[in-house]
């Protein structure tokens, strides 16, 4: 996965190449998840963005989560109610696999080009097209496994 600088330049970029705005508001809320490391809620994003902006409020926070969603910059975690920053920024037909675990919530994403390929190829039986996926997979991670 890109280092902090390396995704947040692409996203800057990314935003100049689209004609789109990221604001220094956004900027500060994608860099609140990718510091994170794992799956954050909005009211955490809120309490840690309150460090620098002592005034801000949900509706700060909802809007850029909006926003970065939109630009396919972090995926939400449906089962989870939470956020996680994307590894993979700028590629258009990804697949994210959330891998979550149950016991102590961490979220790893895996990118897997023949996983997206066999999903659209699937639902193109059907007839239906995909604008975008996220599959989650529940489980328990290595490092809870190991401390058993």
């Amino acid at each position: 996965m890109a280092n902090q600088t390396q995704l947040l330049n692409k996203a800057q970029q990314l935003c100049d190449q689209r004609g789109v705005r990221l604001t220094p508001q956004r900027l500060k809320v994608l860099e609140l998840i990718i510091e994170h490391h794992s799956s954050i809620s909005a009211y955490e994003l809120l309490d840690l963005l309150k460090v620098t902006e002592p005034q801000a409020k949900p509706p700060t926070i909802y809007r850029a989560l909006d926003f970065l969603l939109t630009q396919g910059f972090v995926h939400k975690v449906e089962s989870t109610n939470s956020y996680i920053a994307c590894c993979v920024l700028g590629h258009a037909d990804h697949c994210s696999q959330l891998l979550i675990c149950d016991e102590c919530g961490y979220v790893e994403e895996s990118h897997d080009d023949d996983l997206a390929k066999l999903l659209r190829q699937k639902s193109e039986k059907y007839g239906f097209k995909i604008n975008h996926h996220v599959v989650e997979s529940h489980g328990i991670c290595r490092k809870c496994q190991s401390s058993k």
